[in-house]
């Protein structure tokens, strides 16, 4: 089944793009990408879930397709919160799913609990609805002190041309940086990721978003409690047994029992709506090996009935 269209969203700072699958009339899904990946994320996937349902995964801004953000200002991850909720009023959608990979699950736990009464289900890709750090008092200046002077450091480097490089040493280069993506993979990213030009490819992502650290909100135990409480939707999570892991990698120090406490908060304040599934596969299953996940997604969208506790 391939993609019906290709949409262009209008937002103040410019337009939104996304990729539509499925039923026109069938129940609404927005799919959300990980940190500079993009809509292409799930090209493998969706042809293998239900086509009832009405598919659009869109890129986040600066991403893909989509506009830059305005100059001078940071991109953070309450921005791309923003954008959901504006890609919901756009669809004219009141309450929808969220199929989300990597950081996209990050967005989609926080617009879960902002707008709980529109998110109907949650489905986690090797990812965590929340960042838990538990020295966020300690670290949250650090943080933001060096978001802003980033931004500022990257606006000095775009008054120059973006480098232009060939197709192979543009692949080369972001295998290096995504160790687990793949040649095939990263192929497929790079289609919607990268713009041609006469000398070769140069990529579209805005300079700004810099290293995910910087844009994260990170949140204090008491703070993942109140939010959990607030999610009204049915979360899967699904965990690649061989994963990125990156959300206990973002910095050294962090506490590794922080994604155990997240699972635990969510699996107490949820219960029984609340799943979880280990998949064999890499942070990129759902790309590689598509039909290892397809199944229990497709059951979690269709059916209200208890799954597997594993696979």
């Amino acid at each position: 089944m391939g993609v019906l269209s290709e949409l262009k969203l209008t937002v103040p700072w410019g337009h939104i793009a996304a990729k539509v699958w499925g039923s026109l009339q069938g129940p609404p899904v927005l799919c959300l990408h990980g940190w500079l990946d993009n809509a292409n994320s799930f090209d493998k996937l969706i042809p293998l879930l239900p086509q009832t349902f009405y598919y659009v995964a869109m890129d986040f801004g600066g991403h893909g397709f989509s506009s830059h953000h305005h100059p001078g200002f940071t991109y953070h991850q309450h921005d791309f919160v923003n954008e959901v909720r504006r890609v919901a009023a756009a669809l004219n959608w009141k309450r929808f799913s969220l199929l989300a990979h990597s950081f996209g699950g990050v967005v989609g736990g926080m617009f879960s609990c902002t707008f709980p009464e529109m998110v109907d289900k949650l489905i986690l890709l090797d990812s965590t609805p929340f960042f838990l750090d538990s020295l966020e008092k300690e670290n949250i200046l650090t943080y933001k002190r060096y978001n802003i002077d980033h931004v500022m450091e990257m606006e000095t480097k775009q008054h120059k041309p973006p480098k232009v490089v060939s197709p192979q040493e543009m692949l080369q280069s972001f295998l290096k940086n995504n160790i687990q993506v793949g040649e095939e993979c990263g192929k497929l990213l790079l289609e919607r990721g990268t713009t041609k030009v006469a000398e070769g490819l140069v990529l579209n992502r805005d300079r700004r978003l810099g290293l995910p650290g910087n844009n994260f909100e990170f949140i204090t135990k008491e703070q993942l409690e109140y939010f959990c409480q607030k999610i009204q939707a049915r979360v899967l999570m699904l965990k690649a047994s061989q994963g990125f892991s990156y959300f206990r990698l973002l910095r050294k120090g962090e506490n590794p029992r922080s994604m155990e406490t997240v699972v635990n908060v969510l699996k107490s304040t949820l219960q029984e709506r609340y799943k979880f599934v280990e998949v064999m596969g890499s942070h990129y299953v759902h790309m590689q090996e598509p039909h290892k996940v397809a199944g229990v997604i497709s059951d979690f969208l269709e059916s209200n009935e208890d799954l597997q506790s594993h696979l």
